[in-house]
């Protein structure tokens, strides 16, 4: 069987016969979530929330940086001229990595609802037409859907999309064409789709996509590949699932651990999934168990299914 460069196997199967995902980054994170790949730089960021941490790896030497913020980072996205957006906490802002040394210089663009003090920023993704589209929840314990879907752009500034309010948002990605947006609130075990008009900040027509059928699964982190299909990871099932486009389940990869969050395809082929998960709501029997969850996994495609991920504008 041929070997990865970190000398683990191409393919691992699970008990039931499953593809298993196997460890790429022994990271441990609290929360790592919204791993992104850049095919520029052939390298991948995520954050750690609950950290409040950017992490960045380079599979090809094998180098990982992070830095702290000031704040959790809930998301972040590639821009086109190379430096990211950051979505903290309560505000957004650019950041230089290439020039960052310890430290990570940050241009602050826009407040995220100063007025609610409980709230904070979570999942999000560039649009296809190089909009920011992310969401916000409560930190509070009470459950209370809190959250909105807004849009960011440097053109129009922040805008709110009149979906309803979540718990917590997530699964946030966009068809090929850039026309049909994905979303879920976590802690109902469904992700939808519905029309999605970028000028307008606009969305119609919502409907379910798919029920998770996983009794234990919360959907959290989507990525669309270059097929069209939906890569879900599964919070509390152990699992990311490919969905096709008319909802039906295309393959399961398995992740040794409890609570993957999010997914990315990357590699110089495009041909690698990678994903992220967590220590957060692990009991210390659970993580004497999966010691390495926080960790980011990879499973090979076997073929190039990567789409490049979307740039924000930034003027």
């Amino acid at each position: 069987m041929a070997a990865l460069p970190s000398g683990e196997p191409v393919s691992r199967l699970d008990e039931s016969g499953s593809a298993l995902a196997t460890l790429a980054i022994d990271s441990r994170c609290v929360l790592a979530e919204c791993v992104l790949w850049c095919e520029r730089r052939q390298t991948l960021f995520w954050t750690d929330i609950d950290a409040a941490q950017l992490w960045m790896h380079t599979p090809g030497s094998g180098v990982t940086r992070q830095w702290s913020l000031p704040e959790k980072l809930g998301s972040l996205a590639l821009c086109d001229d190379g430096r990211l957006l950051l979505a903290l906490a309560k505000r957004l802002a650019l950041a230089d990595v290439d020039g960052a040394t310890d430290s990570l210089p940050l241009q602050y663009l826009a407040d995220i609802e100063p007025d609610l003090a409980h709230t904070r920023s979570n999942d999000g993704r560039c649009d296809r037409d190089g909009n920011f589209v992310f969401g916000t929840k409560s930190e509070r314990s009470d459950r209370a859907p809190a959250g909105s879907f807004y849009q960011f752009s440097t053109r129009h500034g922040l805008r709110r999309l009149p979906l309803p309010h979540a718990v917590i948002p997530n699964s946030i990605c966009f068809s090929i064409d850039g026309r049909t947006m994905y979303y879920c609130d976590s802690v109902q075990p469904a992700i939808f789709r519905c029309n999605y008009d970028a000028a307008g900040a606009g969305v119609s027509d919502a409907r379910v996509l798919v029920a998770l059928e996983h009794p234990d699964g919360s959907p959290d982190g989507s990525i669309i590949d270059a097929e069209g299909c939906l890569w879900n990871a599964q919070w509390g099932a152990g699992q990311v699932v490919r969905y096709r486009p008319d909802g039906s389940t295309d393959r399961v990869v398995a992740v040794p651990v409890k609570n993957p969050s999010c997914c990315a395809i990357g590699g110089d082929a495009m041909d690698r999934l990678y994903i992220s998960s967590a220590r957060a709501e692990l009991e210390a029997d659970e993580l004497a168990a999966m010691p390495a969850s926080g960790g980011i996994f990879q499973w090979p495609l076997g073929r190039a299914l990567g789409l490049p991920e979307s740039r924000f504008l930034t003027a």
